[in-house]
């Protein structure tokens, strides 16, 4: 059932990812500018493509190629498919590190127009002979330059420069701008990122030979922005049809009257750990009892057990929903019978008295997992990170939370203009015809999954006569409610207090 699933989902990805374009990445190592990047730049594309060449699933970043621009252009690694060469890669960085830092070297003029107009020949060229399979959109390119020299200045170098050449094939030409301010003062700059058509607002001539805009960027020198940069590769950039269609209408209506459709784009906020391989596992630490039931087993004779450390308190309102990920378990005080009376009945009131404290102050644990067993010398001991939230009843909720490795950027505009009021009386009006309540009740969804289940694991179903099936399924509406009514209890839920709504974070003003 898993790998069925797993394959469907591999499927229908597959139809958008393997249109990713490819990427030529053209940096320039002048100095002395090159020395101030050079570190932060080297460790932010190991860390990437690390990252990237640990993935499962379908192809984000199909081909990779790299230049280097001094006095000429030099090409450090030719058309490689990413996933499976990470050692050809990191020996590409490797020989970028070592690129010099200090002496004479100026860059030539015309270099960079040289270097994008090779890599796009060596692009076209490395089409022709390898089919790496997926639509036509897959043969396009995007070229980013990367340089701290300003970089208005380097973009109209490149506008006259590749005034002549053939750009159809690349979607996007970028030059990133590394400044030597901190990300905090470029926070406080008007606008980072803007597309520069032509030198002059009036004069778009040249704009129009390009065949496509120049985009400009401007990004902080330090590997925090290096690597939201970088990952911002393994979004789906695919803009020729809609991702999502998000369909409104009256429940007061019959479900064939028109429904108000609304067509929207998906983004990842974070990648998915069970798309990594290797001996790494998030998913089996924070999705499951596997790691706690194991060291339970091997623990007969020793006291291994599975350890969170808290670290810090944070606000209930402080963490944003996107960043949870994997299922949520709950943690309640132990009954282990090996324990002592009084050390249950203590361990029981401190639990109590956490659980009230914490929903008193409108506080959230933020924990660490600890290791368990130390590995050898070389290995290194991935921290698992979660927040622990309180609730109404003697139970701890524990959910996984995003660390920086896995985090994706995800640009989120504020908007402090109100819709125009057409639009707004017309999402006014469906709203209003929808109905309301208080609290969600899984009880009263069904999925049709045990259908499901057993029309997947039964290939013959045994097939009930009908009076039989009748007498089985007929249940007296008072049984259903009486049954539906214990249930609820035994969850805590209550319409009153909306205790099953007692995890629920809000969504913080700032992702």
């Amino acid at each position: 059932m898993s790998e069925n699933r797993n394959s469907f989902n591999n499927k229908a990805n597959s139809a958008i990812m393997t249109r990713q374009p490819s990427r030529i990445l053209v940096v320039d190592v002048t100095p002395p500018f090159w020395a101030d990047v050079c570190s932060n730049l080297c460790e932010s594309l190991e860390n990437f493509f690390a990252l990237a060449c640990s993935l499962g699933g379908s192809c984000r970043l199909p081909l990779f190629s790299l230049y280097v621009v001094h006095n000429q252009q030099e090409c450090l690694l030719p058309f490689v498919q990413v996933k499976g060469n990470f050692p050809k890669l990191h020996s590409c960085i490797s020989e970028l590190r070592s690129m010099p830092k200090e002496g004479c070297l100026r860059e030539k003029p015309g270099s960079l127009k040289h270097a994008v107009e090779d890599g796009l020949l060596q692009f076209k060229q490395y089409m022709r002979h390898v089919t790496i399979g997926g639509s036509l959109n897959s043969c396009t390119v995007e070229i980013t330059v990367l340089t701290s020299q300003p970089g208005k200045e380097v973009v109209k170098q490149l506008e006259s420069g590749l005034s002549e050449t053939d750009l159809v094939s690349v979607r996007r030409l970028q030059v990133l701008h590394v400044s030597r301010c901190n990300t905090m003062e470029l926070m406080d700059m008007p606008c980072s990122t803007q597309s520069v058509p032509s030198e002059e607002e009036n004069n778009s001539d040249d704009c129009s030979i390009l065949g496509t805009d120049i985009d400009l960027q401007t990004i902080g020198n330090d590997t925090v922005s290096l690597d939201s940069f970088f990952k911002s590769w393994l979004h789906n950039h695919e803009t020729d049809k809609e991702h999502l269609h998000l369909l409104l209408a009256d429940t007061r209506l019959p479900r064939s009257a028109e429904r108000t459709c609304l067509k929207c784009d998906v983004q990842e906020r974070i990648i998915s750990p069970a798309l990594l391989t290797g001996s790494v596992d998030f998913t089996e630490r924070t999705e499951s009892l596997k790691d706690i039931q194991k060291i339970n087993k091997a623990a007969n004779s020793g006291a291994l057990q599975y350890k969170l450390q808290v670290i810090k308190a944070l606000k209930s309102d402080g963490v944003c929903e996107s960043i949870l990920y994997g299922l949520p378990l709950i943690i309640r005080p132990t009954n282990c019978w090996k324990l002592d009376w009084d050390e249950l009945e203590s361990n029981h009131q401190i639990f109590h008295a956490l659980c009230h404290t914490l929903k008193k102050r409108d506080w959230i644990l933020l924990a660490r997992s600890e290791p368990q067993v130390m590995g050898t010398t070389w290995s290194v001991h991935v921290d698992c990170y979660y927040v622990i939230l309180p609730s109404t009843t003697l139970t701890l909720l524990v959910r996984p939370v995003a660390v920086q490795e896995l985090l994706l950027p995800c640009d989120l505009p504020f908007r402090f203009d109100e819709p125009p009021e057409t639009a707004l009386s017309k999402i006014e009006e469906i709203l209003d015809g929808l109905d309301v309540e208080s609290t969600y009740n899984p009880l009263r969804l069904k999925s049709n999954l045990y259908k499901h289940l057993r029309g997947t694991i039964v290939k013959t179903p045994y097939r009930q006569q009908p009076k039989q099936v009748q007498r089985r399924e007929q249940h007296h509406p008072e049984q259903l409610h009486r049954q539906e009514h214990e249930v609820l209890n035994y969850l805590h839920f209550s319409t009153n207090d909306a205790d099953w709504g007692m995890y629920y974070t809000p969504l913080s003003e700032n992702n």
